[in-house]
């Protein structure tokens, strides 16, 4: 029993040390949290509400300037890491107009909220802002409606 357990705790440490590599490396881990009002949504590696804007073009960020400043896109310097309850599949990056690359979560480009100050805070959920709506997506990428 004691060779079982020390087996299992030496797989999580490599699994812990292959994650924390790999978000050392550069990429931005994403992962699933949950709320009364959401349910499970997908988050950044803080806990930060991750949304989608519709006024994007297809994996192309259409969020500059001012609507950056509010809608600040998520960036990475690596290959995404998908943390646990994300399907790494879903994950992938798109250049943007200064080179900077953004993750995007089952083809859309993620962005955080100024406004969601803190882990859980979801402000941003069905707003309309800067000509489209903003929405949170659950695990398989599929966006959020609170109404």
């Amino acid at each position: 029993m004691r060779f079982v357990k020390t087996i299992t705790a030496l797989a999580l440490c490599a699994l812990a040390v292959g994650v924390v590599a790999t978000w050392a490396s550069g990429g931005a881990l994403i992962k699933v949290s949950k709320s009364p009002s959401l349910g499970r949504y997908v988050t950044n590696s803080s806990g930060r509400t991750l949304y989608l804007f519709r006024g994007d073009s297809g994996t192309k960020s259409n969020c500059y300037r001012k609507c950056a400043t509010f809608w600040p896109p998520l960036l990475t310097t690596g290959k995404p890491v998908a943390g646990p309850g994300v399907t790494a599949s879903l994950l992938g990056t798109t250049k943007r107009k200064d080179g900077k690359l953004q993750v995007t979560f089952k083809g859309h480009p993620l962005y955080t909220f100024v406004q969601d100050a803190k882990a859980g805070q979801t402000k941003g959920e069905g707003l309309k802002a800067f000509g489209a709506n903003w929405y949170a997506m659950n695990p398989k990428g599929i966006t959020i409606d609170k109404d």
